[in-house]
């Protein structure tokens, strides 16, 4: 076996030593004198909280979509690779890490985010989380504390409050806060006041090792205790030191204590007992942690917890907690809305499936899944003239006639709540989970999604019959989008150069607009006879999409407008540079084909040349467009049923 790992080139014992000597690396250790030095070169290795966890944020990268629009997006890279379509939520997020990072009052506050289930707010956390353990075994991320100190204290703690301004004023260090007593004790009594023999040694954040990272869960109120936040007495050093202030009889090793210098997290800290909630008033506001028998302890810590909009009215609404509300920065973390995010959101979690090896699923399918998702939690658009499809491709960035990004703008204002409601993608992933599982098999179709989300229904809890009313609707929604796209898929395969005669039929149609734009006429390429431009032509194709004869002038502008706009950038345009006219010059090739791909599919005893189109069919659809033998003839037989309509 270890023969066979070698030759396979990973060698166990090998991999592990390699791991040892990497973290050997991160050991460092010395006097204060020696930290005071790095921190000199280095003054970032002293910055807060907030400030470190806006580092780690930002070094990994920023992307900006629709750049200079009023529509633009940022991308943060951290979060990008697990969460998908709440970029207007993370940046919240961030722009408040940015403001606390430089030292603004936000930063005394505490960071709510407040959404429904399964929206992605413990993923957020558990992603800062994660990120901090590794950010802090990188030399960018570097991190240092006081050796034997319970709360691995900032060691600049060490210098004097008299010393402290001198320092700013001459090196640019910002020192803030104080030592605990547990390190007061050790200076005095173990290093004897020399502040500069004090030890120091780098430290690696650790949720497991409790190391900068705490967490904190609701339990049961009668059973659980506030020593839990933090610390308690030590049972065993009491006798010895006779006194509970003395700070060797006091383990300081609450949550509090040990999440200083990094993040706390508060697990739905609205459903957490009253009692608790009082020791984040000071921690918050004053910075400080009040112990046992002790005066206030320092701490520099995110505070960060998560809960649902129910918890969250029902706290707004108690005239009792308007302290801790005032200290409180509020973060929506709805529902994606976008479908093309939505499914990567399925596709991130069935990766990481194990049946997936041995079931295919069809193109489409999670597409499918995402679309009904999504339109569960839009609401009913109040124009007349937008429906709840039209609302879910505009947010998408679809084109849609007759609409512009101001319109997206416009009903995102008039559905404050959007989003907030609705299945959430547990549920979708629940039931697609369940039809991948069944005994024998072996493609997941469009139609099986379908059909296993709406199985479910009777299942969920959450769901009243009048949602259970609406949801069906949206599932027929959904398929009739479906029957569209099946259609095309089929009938794209039945064109043998498809993209050669899109091509052949954009250009002539280009050809035509351009002289109709220009009042001008075209020659023909074999007679050279000037004729005026093919109106029947440009007609048949417009048509196609809607395009009405009163539409027509301000299309075809618009096309041009367009490949002018192509000019100037120097990129070539085709058929595909304009979503609709790409739509249109598509449907113009199927409605000539139709009759052909109606006949073959819907056949059921096929002549021989109509056998020859099928499996030529399927091997297309196998081969371009990510079928397998399956989908692609359970693809046929249904839009065989369909133009059989």
């Amino acid at each position: 076996m270890q023969e066979q790992n070698r030759n396979k080139g990973f060698d166990i014992s090998e991999r592990l030593e390699q791991l040892r000597r990497e973290r050997e690396a991160l050991r460092w250790e010395g006097t204060f004198r020696d930290y005071f030095e790095l921190v000199v070169q280095n003054p970032k290795l002293a910055q807060l909280s907030h400030a470190r966890i806006n580092e780690m944020i930002h070094a990994a990268g920023v992307e900006k979509i629709n750049e200079g629009t009023r529509d633009e997006i940022i991308r943060y890279n951290f979060f990008a690779r697990e969460l998908f379509g709440i970029e207007e939520s993370i940046q919240k997020i961030v722009e408040y890490f940015k403001s606390a990072a430089q030292r603004l009052e936000v930063r005394k506050r505490i960071l709510l985010l407040m959404g429904p289930v399964g929206g992605g707010k413990s993923t957020i956390v558990n992603m800062l989380k994660r990120g901090l353990e590794e950010w802090t075994r990188t030399d960018q991320g570097a991190v240092y504390a006081i050796k034997d100190c319970p709360m691995h204290e900032e060691p600049l703690h060490l210098i004097p409050h008299e010393l402290r301004p001198e320092i700013e004023r001459l090196y640019g260090i910002y020192i803030e806060g104080d030592l605990c007593p547990q390190c007061r004790y050790m200076l005095e009594h173990t290093y004897g006041g020399r502040h500069e023999d004090v030890r120091v040694h780098r430290i690696v954040f650790s949720e497991k090792d409790r190391i900068g990272i705490g967490t904190f869960a609701p339990s049961d109120p009668k059973s659980q205790d506030i020593t839990e936040l933090t610390g308690s007495i030590d049972l065993s050093t009491i006798g010895e030191v006779g006194v509970e202030s003395d700070p060797r009889a006091y383990r300081f090793d609450g949550e509090l204590n040990i999440a200083n210098r990094g993040i706390m997290e508060f697990v739905e800290m609205l459903k957490v007992d009253e009692k608790f909630l009082y020791s984040l008033l000071t921690l918050s506001q004053e910075q400080s942690i009040k112990t046992g028998r002790f005066a206030m302890i320092y701490a520099d810590e995110v505070i960060i917890s998560h809960t649902n909009e129910n918890e969250y009215l029902a706290f707004a609404g108690n005239k009792k907690a308007e302290a801790l509300q005032d200290r409180i920065i509020l973060v929506r973390v709805p529902y994606n809305l976008r479908v093309s995010q939505e499914e990567r959101i399925y596709d991130k979690l069935l990766k990481q499936s194990e049946a997936l090896k041995n079931v295919h699923i069809a193109p489409y399918t999670l597409k499918v899944a995402a679309m009904f998702a999504v339109m569960t939690r839009l609401e009913e658009p109040k124009r007349a003239n937008v429906d709840i499809v039209k609302k879910m491709k505009l947010y998408d960035g679809e084109d849609v006639e007759g609409y512009k990004s101001k319109d997206v703008r416009e009903l995102k204002e008039e559905a404050e709540r959007e989003g907030m409601d609705g299945i959430s993608p547990r549920y979708i992933i629940n039931r697609l989970s369940s039809a991948l599982v069944r005994d024998g098999v072996t493609c997941l179709t469009p139609i099986d999604a379908l059909r296993a989300i709406k199985d479910g229904f009777d299942t969920h809890t959450g769901i009243t019959p009048e949602q259970r009313e609406r949801y069906l609707n949206l599932i027929s929604l959904a398929r009739k989008e479906y029957d569209e796209i099946a259609k095309v898929e089929v009938q794209r395969a039945f064109v043998y150069s498809f993209e050669e005669m899109a091509r052949t039929l954009c250009n002539n149609y280009l050809d035509n607009v351009e002289a109709y734009c220009n009042k001008e006429k075209i020659k023909d390429p074999i007679t050279e006879e000037e004729m005026e431009p093919d109106e029947q032509l440009m007609r048949s194709i417009e048509e196609q999409i809607g395009i009405t004869e009163n539409a027509k002038n301000t299309f075809r502008q618009e096309i041009l407008i367009r490949i002018s706009s192509y000019a100037r950038k120097g990129k070539a345009f085709d058929y595909t540079s304009h979503e609709r006219l790409k739509e249109a010059i598509e449907k113009k090739i199927f409605a000539d084909l139709k009759d052909v791909v109606k006949i073959t599919t819907s056949t059921k005893t096929p002549d021989p040349d109509q056998l020859r189109r099928i499996n030529e069919v399927i091997d297309r659809l196998i081969r371009e467009h990510g079928y397998c033998p399956v989908c692609a003839n359970e693809l046929l037989s249904y839009v065989g049923t369909l133009l059989s309509r």
